[in-house]
C-alpha cells in the first residue's frame, strides 16, 4: 500500500482546509517544490496534488506551481481539482502528469469521463468525494442526491486506473478514516481503491491496509504538515505489515 502525501494548491501556496472549506485554511508553504522534494526525501513515491481553486472555478489556476513541482522531483505527481476538458488532461499529461482525476465530471458529464477514459485508459482516477454517503462536488461546494456507490456501480465498465474516496466529514480533522465506508467502496469496487481523509495515525494505516489487497494506497495530508504522523515510519510500518501478510 502506498502512503501518498497530499499537495493541496491555493493561490500559489500549500494549504490544508478543514472539510473542505476555502474559508478555513492553514498555508504551510509558499515553495510548493521544496514541499514536494521534502516528502520524496522522506520515501515518497508518488504525490497527490490537487488545485483547490481550480475544483471551485472548473479550470486550472495553479498550473505554474505543478509544473515546477513535476520539474523538481522524479516521483509520479497525480493531479485533481477542476479538470473538465480533454485538453486540460492532455496538458496535464504532456507536462509529466502520472494521473489526472476526475470528480464533478464524472457526474455531470458521463460522455466527457468515457472519452477521457478511451483516450487515456487507466491513467484517469475516480474522485469520490462523499458527505453522507453523498457525492460532492464543485470543490465540494455542492451535494448531489446521487449516493456515491450508486456512481461506483454505474462506473464498473470504465477503465479507471483507481478510485479514490474521500470522506469530507474526515477531511483535515485527523479524527480517522471511516473504515465503514472505505469497506463498503472497496467491496463494490471494481477498480483499485485510494482511502483518504482523517488518516492520523500509523494505526490508521493498518486500519486501511487491512480492508484487502484492492487497497492501492492512501492518501495523507494535515496529520504529515503537523508533524502527527511521521512519513518514513509511516512507509516502513506498512511495508513490515505486507511483508507479515504477504
Amino acid at each position: 500500500m502506498l502512503i501518498i502525501p497530499a499537495i493541496d494548491l491555493k493561490n500559489g501556496r500549500c494549504v490544508r482546509l478543514r472539510q473542505g472549506d476555502m474559508a478555513a485554511e492553514t498555508v504551510y508553504s509558499e515553495d510548493v517544490p521544496s514541499v514536494a522534494r521534502k516528502w520524496q526525501q522522506q520515501g515518497a513515491t508518488m504525490i497527490h496534488v490537487v488545485d483547490l481553486n481550480g475544483a471551485v472555478e472548473g479550470e486550472p489556476r495553479n498550473l505554474p506551481q505543478i509544473e515546477m513541482v513535476i520539474r523538481s522531483v522524479s516521483m509520479k505527481v497525480q493531479v485533481g481539482g477542476g479538470i473538465r476538458t480533454i485538453e486540460t488532461i492532455r496538458r496535464y499529461l504532456t507536462a509529466g502528469v502520472s494521473r489526472v482525476v476526475l470528480g464533478t465530471a464524472a457526474l455531470t458529464d458521463r460522455a466527457f469521463l468515457e472519452q477521457a477514459c478511451k483516450e487515456f485508459p487507466r491513467r484517469i482516477l475516480l474522485g469520490l468525494d462523499a458527505r453522507g454517503g453523498k457525492v460532492a462536488v464543485k470543490g465540494w461546494t455542492s451535494l448531489s442526491d446521487t449516493r456515491a456507490v450508486d456512481l461506483l456501480k454505474e462506473l464498473a465498465g470504465h477503465e479507471i486506473g483507481a478510485v479514490i474516496y474521500t470522506d469530507i466529514a474526515r477531511d483535515g480533522m485527523l479524527s480517522g478514516p471511516n473504515i465503514p465506508a472505505l469497506r463498503e467502496v472497496v467491496e463494490l469496487s471494481s477498480f483499485p481503491v485510494i482511502a483518504s481523509g482523517g488518516i492520523t495515525k500509523v494505526e490508521d494505516l493498518r486500519a486501511v491496509q487491512a480492508l484487502g489487497p484492492r487497497i492501492e494506497g492512501a492518501i495523507v495530508g494535515k496529520a504529515l504538515y503537523d508533524g502527527k504522523l511521521d512519513l518514513r515510519e509511516a512507509i516502513a510500518a506498512v511495508a513490515r505489515r505486507n511483508g507479515t501478510t504477504g
